[in-house]
């Protein structure tokens, strides 16, 4: 995410009538909650959640300015890599093909085409990823067992989001 996009996000929750903002994506997590009690301070504070993004942010009396410098894409990264070498070196990420809404089973009243724990092969169904009104079955691309799912059950997910973690055999 890059500084841009999180200026122009804090510009739009401060114009809004949200009080909280949270946003996450491929590991790096935002949030963001309106300060309505200090009238004085600026109305949006934001932090990248879990990188130590607070330490290098100058202590300046406008909480705007120190929040625009200091969620670098730098500490992100560094926390990102760490994550991914400790838990996931081992595992194949299944990656939604669009944009579109994420469900674990065929239909509302059928079980989930997978669980944490299930054996998968390379052909078979883990979930749909509805877009306009199609129904697009994701298969698992690899043969091996679901270690994580990372996405619940009609969320909305982008294009290239992991949705799976598989520990391939």
């Amino acid at each position: 995410m890059k500084i841009q996009e999180i200026r122009e996000i804090i510009k739009l929750v401060d114009q809004s009538s949200i009080d909280e903002f949270s946003y996450e994506f491929d590991g790096v997590k935002v949030k963001m909650k309106k300060n309505a009690s200090n009238p004085s301070q600026p109305a949006v504070q934001s932090k990248v959640v879990e990188a130590p993004v607070q330490k290098d942010a100058p202590s300046a009396p406008k909480q705007v300015e120190s929040v625009e410098s200091a969620p670098t894409e730098q500490p992100v990264q560094t926390e990102t890599a760490e994550a991914g070498n400790a838990s996931n070196e081992d595992l194949h990420k299944i990656l939604s093909p669009m944009v579109g809404t994420f469900y674990q089973s065929p239909s509302p009243e059928e079980e989930a085409y997978v669980a944490v724990g299930t054996k998968v092969s390379a052909d078979q169904v883990v979930c749909i990823v509805e877009a306009m009104k199609l129904f697009n079955e994701i298969e698992a691309e690899v043969d091996g067992e679901i270690a994580e799912i990372l996405v619940k059950d009609g969320q909305l997910v982008e294009y290239g989001q992991p949705l799976f973690l598989v520990k391939a055999n």
